[in-house]
């Protein structure tokens, strides 16, 4: 079973990480709720990939991941692959895809697209992740989801699972079945609760909502997934650090690190 590890993703932190200060400054402050890793996403895009890799070394903070633009890696591959380095980071990943990847045909144009993408990263000691929302479960003709088709038309070498748990139940899935099915392809994963609010559904910090967090940790450490990072896209009336902060505390009790 994998040890799990648990990650700040910083889309999180998106609205304090604009500038080069705000950065650092977030940085050391998630760094000091006793995180070891982060997923870059999300941050200022003026700001220069070796500063941020030394932003992070000041803070003995590794990446283990990152977000980047899919138009990035078809149309500057290169630049994707130097940032990466520069970070230490094995697990890149993209957070969705446009329009022009709906249906099965979609499915094929970006398992073409992404075959020497994939290889040229293998080359490079790297993997390369898909990040699900809700709309990806979409029923197809055939019966699939637009998800299950994904990963059963696209071959595990060139494309793992970066399951994102309340978007899998806001899909109408099971976060922990999903673990489940993808396992084996999961190196990261983003950890993220759903909670209900005035009759609708709200993100929560994880431990304060509904998931399932024993049979979610559980296939996800059966899966072997290394990472699991904590994203969520509104605090609503807590800070994002206050809320990166609640999350990892209640993960902690449950046994992670």
């Amino acid at each position: 079973m994998a040890t799990l590890t648990i990650g700040a993703q910083l889309y999180t932190c998106h609205a304090i990480t604009q500038t080069a200060a705000d950065l650092a400054d977030t940085l050391a402050k998630v760094a000091k709720i006793g995180y070891t890793t982060v997923q870059v996403s999300g941050i200022g895009a003026d700001i220069d990939p070796r500063d941020v890799a030394r932003m992070l070394a000041d803070n003995n903070l590794t990446c283990m991941a990152t977000h980047m633009a899919w138009d990035d890696f078809r149309n500057d591959l290169d630049t994707v692959i130097e940032k990466n380095k520069l970070w230490g980071n094995p697990h890149p990943a993209i957070g969705g895809l446009g329009d022009a990847y709906t249906g099965l045909d979609g499915i094929k144009r970006f398992g073409d697209e992404l075959a020497p993408i994939a290889e040229k990263l293998t080359a490079q000691g790297m993997d390369f992740s898909y990040h699900n929302h809700h709309h990806e479960f979409v029923k197809l003709p055939d019966g699939r989801t637009w998800l299950e088709a994904l990963y059963e038309e696209i071959p595990a070498e060139h494309l793992k699972a970066e399951i994102d748990t309340y978007w899998v139940q806001a899909g109408g899935g099971s976060p922990a079945a999903w673990l489940k099915k993808t396992a084996g392809r999961i190196p990261i994963i983003h950890f993220k609760d759903m909670a209900f609010r005035d009759g609708q559904a709200v993100f929560a910090e994880i431990g304060e909502g509904n998931l399932d967090w024993p049979a979610i940790i559980e296939a996800a450490q059966a899966g072997g997934c290394e990472y699991a990072f904590i994203e969520q896209d509104n605090c609503y009336d807590r800070t994002p650090l206050e809320s990166l902060e609640i999350s990892y505390r209640n993960l902690l009790a449950m046994g992670l690190s």
